[in-house]
């Protein structure tokens, strides 16, 4: 291999992309070192026996009236005087992103990712990113944070528009395409949707998540965010950026060149491929997961997107197109509305309905900073309540 091994320090430690990205790690000692981890405190035995198992030096937790409970369960995993550091409270995961290492892996889900994101392009280090709102959501902040390449994408669709990217300068690009499963609730119309259940909701026919993005899969917001994302991670217009929906996700996405050339990254749905990119970028770790068998028969398909059933891609699109704190907007009112719908409180057409209504009521507040991000993402958060219990 023709890298030397990397310290890691990972967030969101306990949750799919965090558990998934241990596996990568502990598979492959010559090449990663885990130094770090980070989680919100849902799970205190699973990260302190992650912890205890890697043998970190210093652990992140975000809700800090559990610090005794992780002390305790360190001990037991770890045993006493284990030496294990412990930072706690909200900016936990942020001052961790700052500790030296080589990649920080940013698993963590929703916008109170963007602090560490931060913190760790102002520290130097590799970004592998699995946070998506923090980008989408600090915009140009991020941006103008990070080096050249400093940012490496662990979205698969992502990771596959950047593997693909290597196939052409950028004046060759002619355009985008994200591939999107569809969700469990492809070929429903809107009238179809309006008595989904939140049980079905989870169910998604290809991908193992948690509630939020499961959730933002069924809608298609998860989409939506994606395209905000490329246009961030890759300066690609809106327009050049198109969305079709493929059940199988096995083309994780595409990009088509000036000269009609479209090249396509392929592989089983199967997290370790990005994450293991992420953390070696640009070097590919050998055997980070299972690869296509060619020797099947199959049948890959592809369909245009239904805006009217599933409208959160669209309304993405005005988001991101408008700039500024209107995709915080966007982000914060969406997670306000899963919230809602599993919690009985509003239907599924209604989560898009409140986001397009918060949106139309938002005004830009002058220049963005951390400070308006944060104002934008309460203000959207209150707004949407407000709708949701009229």
């Amino acid at each position: 291999m023709s890298f030397e091994r990397r310290d890691v320090v990972l967030l969101g430690s306990t949750g799919s992309i965090g558990t998934q990205a241990i596996d990568v790690v502990q598979r492959n000692p010559e090449l990663f070192r885990i130094v770090g981890l980070a989680a919100g405190g849902g799970q205190v035995r699973l990260l302190a026996e992650q912890a205890a198992r890697l043998r970190v030096p210093v652990v992140a937790l975000g809700d800090a009236s559990k610090q005794a409970e992780l002390e305790a369960a360190l001990t037991e995993q770890a045993g006493s005087g284990h030496g294990i550091e412990i930072l706690s409270g909200p900016d936990a995961a942020a001052q961790l992103a700052a500790r030296p290492c080589d990649v920080v892996l940013n698993g963590i889900t929703g916008a109170i990712g963007l602090a560490p994101t931060l913190a760790a392009l102002g520290a130097g280090h590799t970004l592998a990113l699995a946070n998506k709102e923090s980008l989408i959501i600090g915009g140009e902040l991020v941006t103008a944070a990070a080096a050249p390449g400093q940012i490496v994408p662990v979205d698969s669709e992502h990771s596959a528009l950047a593997q693909a990217l290597r196939g052409g300068t950028a004046e060759e690009v002619r355009r985008l395409v994200l591939t999107a499963s569809g969700g469990p609730f492809r070929g429903r119309t809107r009238d179809d949707l309006a008595t989904v259940t939140p049980a079905e909701a989870l169910k998604h026919p290809t991908w193992d998540m948690g509630l939020m993005v499961t959730t933002n899969s069924a809608t298609l917001v998860n989409k939506g965010l994606e395209v905000i994302e490329a246009h961030l991670l890759f300066g690609i217009p809106f327009e050049r950026i198109d969305v079709v929906v493929h059940p199988q996700s096995i083309v994780h996405s595409m990009v088509e060149f000036t000269d009609g050339s479209t090249l396509a990254q392929c592989s089983p749905p199967d997290m370790r491929l990005p994450i293991a990119l992420g953390l070696g970028w640009p070097h590919r770790v050998p055997e980070a997961a299972p690869g296509l068998d060619w020797t099947k028969a199959s049948t890959w398909e592809f369909f245009p997107l239904d805006d009217e059933a599933f409208p959160g891609v669209r309304l993405a699109r005005e988001a991101g197109g408008r700039a500024g704190t209107f995709p915080a907007v966007y982000n914060a009112a969406n997670e306000e509305c899963v919230w809602a719908f599993h919690d009985g409180r509003i239907g599924f057409n209604q989560i898009l309905e409140v986001v397009e209504a918060v949106l139309a009521d938002h005004t830009e507040a002058g220049e963005l900073s951390i400070e308006a991000v944060l104002a934008a993402d309460a203000w959207a958060r209150q707004q949407a309540r407000k709708r949701i219990d009229l």
